[in-house]
């Protein structure tokens, strides 16, 4: 008698060890910034992966063999669309699984690159190699920088996940839930955080926050899209020089990780601040509220320029 509740225990353990362990829905997304939206809405699930490291280009990124396999292996998969992973559509031919390219769902609001202009482009002819990706009329692929549209992702993703993980629907559902409301508390705080910012100009490297710009009225004074491989030459160098003096105290934004030496140039002598946007959320934790966290130090990089001219 005195050895059955240890028959009884050994018994509970085996049978426990003999039930299926349901795994958590593997989700992949080709940059950073889905990658956080997808993280809010798995919270409590799953960890979702990325696919590009930190960093890297995702207009020009070069896919491994490790790669394709995790975009080949991925139960989910989410990208931005063609316009932004140029190298992606070929390698989603092979996939089974569902391949969800967000600028294509409904309800997005999508912008479109404006013609260039001397004004806005002073660098764009033979000598520059200017980022094609960015020509007039090409959709702006981004789009995660606008809250509205990181709800509009959220939303579909909630409802893969249902779809993949029935016994979790409600959870995440949940989650999204949460997720919307938190997006409401912040863009309030960003309205307030960025109104008395507006006006201030500022110029850019490259043509990336103008949803974050359209959502909060700011609007950028000049874009340097320089080709990162060719300097442009020194009439470009002068026009954007005159730009700068005719603007008087204003800020230069480039992109971790590396400082275009340009900015140096440029600034050189004149009242010009030199500062980093970070459009990718290279340094933001992945978990349930990366994606603000992305956005909030977006409006503080904003700020920590524009407020000290």
């Amino acid at each position: 008698m005195s050895f059955r509740p240890v028959a009884l225990l050994t018994a509970a353990c085996a049978l426990l060890l003999s039930l299926p362990v349901r795994a958590e829905v593997s989700v992949l997304t080709s940059i950073k910034p889905l990658q956080l939206i997808a993280a809010a809405i798995q919270d409590g699930e799953g960890t979702p992966d990325v696919l590009l490291p930190p960093g890297a280009s995702p207009h020009s990124y070069s896919l491994r063999p490790s790669d394709i396999r995790r975009v080949r292996d991925a139960q989910l998969f989410y990208w931005v669309g063609q316009g932004l992973e140029n190298f992606l559509p070929k390698v989603l031919e092979s996939r089974k699984g569902p391949s969800v390219a967000v600028q294509d769902q409904a309800g997005m609001h999508l912008r479109k690159f404006a013609d260039f202009s001397e004004s806005n482009h002073p660098d764009h002819d033979d000598e520059t190699g200017h980022d094609h990706d960015h020509r007039p009329g090409m959709i702006d692929a981004h789009l995660w920088l606008l809250p509205a549209n990181a709800q509009v992702i959220a939303a579909r993703m909630a409802e893969d996940l249902a779809i993949a993980d029935p016994a979790n629907a409600t959870r995440y559902q949940a989650n999204l839930k949460a997720f919307d409301e938190r997006m409401e508390t912040l863009d309030a705080r960003l309205k307030q955080r960025i109104e008395p910012l507006k006006g201030k100009p500022f110029f850019v490297f490259h043509e990336a926050f103008d949803y974050f710009e359209e959502a909060y009225g700011l609007r950028h004074a000049g874009v340097f899209a320089v080709s990162a491989d060719v300097q442009p030459g020194a009439r470009h160098v002068a026009a954007m020089r005159t730009q700068l003096q005719k603007a008087g105290p204003s800020c230069i934004f480039s992109e971790p990780p590396i400082r275009p030496r340009l900015a140096d140039t440029l600034s050189q002598g004149l009242p010009v601040r030199l500062a980093e946007l970070d459009d990718l959320g290279v340094g933001v934790k992945v978990d349930a509220q990366g994606y603000e966290k992305l956005l909030g130090n977006l409006a503080d990089e904003f700020a920590g320029c524009l407020e000290k001219l």
